[in-house]
């Protein structure tokens, strides 16, 4: 198993997981960026700098930009999944 093309396939194994996380997280982290910026300068500019006026918004965001992708985030797990467990007989 010490292979060359074991070595391979673990890499690209490993490559795709870390890639179709990304792919899943950034959404939703994209999503907590901006409007953390927002609220940053928001706080700024006001002098309120309450850790609760950050946190919830950010949140409430972060919660509705899941609900709105959910699908989409399944359909990317699922199309992974699938392609994972269709390659086993292919590299065994």
């Amino acid at each position: 198993m010490n292979s060359p093309e074991a070595v391979d396939f673990v890499i690209e194994l490993t490559r795709q997981a870390i890639l179709t996380t990304l792919w899943i997280c950034a959404p939703v982290l994209l999503a907590g960026m901006i409007v953390g910026i927002l609220i940053g300068l928001a706080q700024a500019v006001t002098q309120i700098q309450e850790q609760a006026v950050s946190f919830v918004p950010k949140l409430l965001v972060m919660v509705l930009v899941i609900s709105l992708t959910l699908p989409w985030l399944i359909n990317q797990m699922v199309q992974y999944s699938h392609d994972l467990i269709a390659n086993i007989p292919n590299n065994l």
